[in-house]
C-alpha cells in the first residue's frame, strides 16, 4: 500500500498484472488535495495470497473491501485503471464511493463472452515474453525505443518509463500468481440501473487491450448518465504516458462529487 496526502480520501486501484506501483507518478499530483491510497490487490505482488483457487474476480473486489474497512474508511473517492476501475465501479455499487473515476475499466465485455477475450490473449501472451526475455531486460531496457516497443500494449509512449521503472513493472507482471486465473473469468461487469455516485468513464485514445471502439461504448451502455471523457494520446495504462493528465482527470472527478 502507498499514502500520502491529506484531504478526503482517495483510494486508487490497479490493474491486472499490476502493482500500486504503476500509480508512483500520480501520487504526488493529488496528494495536496486528497489523502491517496494506492493498495495492492489480491493474488498481486506484495498483496494477499487468494484463499481459493481459481482466484475470480468478485474475489479481488471482497479483498478491496476489507481493506477499506480495515482502513476505517466507509466512503471514499475511488479511481482505478483496467481491473482496477471494475473494481472502483462494484465497491460503488456497494455503497463505498464518492465518486468513481474509471480509466478503461475492464468488464465492460458481454456477459455471454464468457471471458475477457482477445483482451486475455493479449495479457496471456505477454507474460509469456515477460518470462522468456527477463534475464536480459535490464539490459535491453536501457534503450528508451525498445522500451516503446515493450510497452507497446500499455502505453502509447513506453520510452517515458525508466530503465528501472520497466523492469519493475515486468517483475510485478510475473509475480502476478492470481493473472491465469483473472484472465480466464466469466465474470464481467452488470449494468447499473442507476449510478450511486457520480462516474466518470475516461477511455484511453490509444487503448490496444480495452479499445474504446468496443469496449468503451458498450461501457456507455452498462452505465447510462456516467460522464465519458477520451484521454488523447495514451495507452490502456495512462498512468504510464501521461501522469498529469490522469491527475487532472481524477480530480476533476473528486470535484465534481
Amino acid at each position: 500500500m502507498l499514502r500520502q496526502g491529506n484531504g478526503p480520501p482517495l483510494v486508487l486501484f490497479h490493474g491486472v498484472l499490476c502493482s500500486e506501483r504503476v500509480w508512483d507518478r500520480v501520487l504526488p499530483l493529488v496528494a495536496p488535495y486528497h489523502d491517496t491510497i494506492a493498495l495492492t490487490a489480491l493474488g498481486h505482488k506484495g498483496g494477499n495470497p487468494p484463499r481459493t483457487r481459481p482466484a475470480r474476480f468478485s474475489h479481488i473486489v471482497d479483498d478491496a473491501q476489507e481493506a477499506l474497512d480495515r482502513l476505517g474508511i466507509a466512503k471514499a473517492h475511488l479511481a482505478g485503471n483496467s481491473m482496477g476501475g471494475w473494481v472502483a465501479l462494484e465497491l460503488a455499487r456497494r455503497g463505498r464511493a464518492e465518486s468513481v473515476c474509471a480509466l478503461s475499466p475492464a468488464g465492460c465485455w458481454p456477459a455471454d463472452a464468457g471471458n475477457a477475450g482477445d483482451a486475455g490473449d493479449r495479457l496471456r501472451a505477454a507474460i509469456r515474453q515477460a518470462r522468456f526475455g527477463r534475464f536480459v531486460l535490464p539490459l535491453l531496457a536501457r534503450s528508451g525505443r525498445f522500451r516503446r516497443w515493450a510497452m507497446r500494449l500499455n502505453a502509447a509512449h513506453g520510452d517515458r518509463l525508466t530503465a528501472t521503472e520497466m523492469v519493475a513493472r515486468a517483475d510485478d507482471l510475473l509475480q502476478c500468481v492470481a493473472g491465469q486465473d483473472l484472465l480466464r473469468t466469466d465474470e464481467a461487469l452488470a449494468p447499473f440501473l442507476s449510478l450511486p455516485c457520480p462516474v466518470t468513464l475516461a477511455w484511453s485514445e490509444r487503448d490496444r487491450v480495452l479499445p474504446m471502439r468496443s469496449h468503451g461504448e458498450r461501457a456507455k451502455t452498462l452505465m447510462p448518465g456516467a460522464r465519458f471523457v477520451v484521454l488523447s494520446d495514451v495507452g490502456h495504462v495512462p498512468m504510464f504516458d501521461a501522469p498529469d493528465l490522469v491527475a487532472r482527470t481524477l480530480l476533476e472527478t473528486t470535484a465534481r462529487a
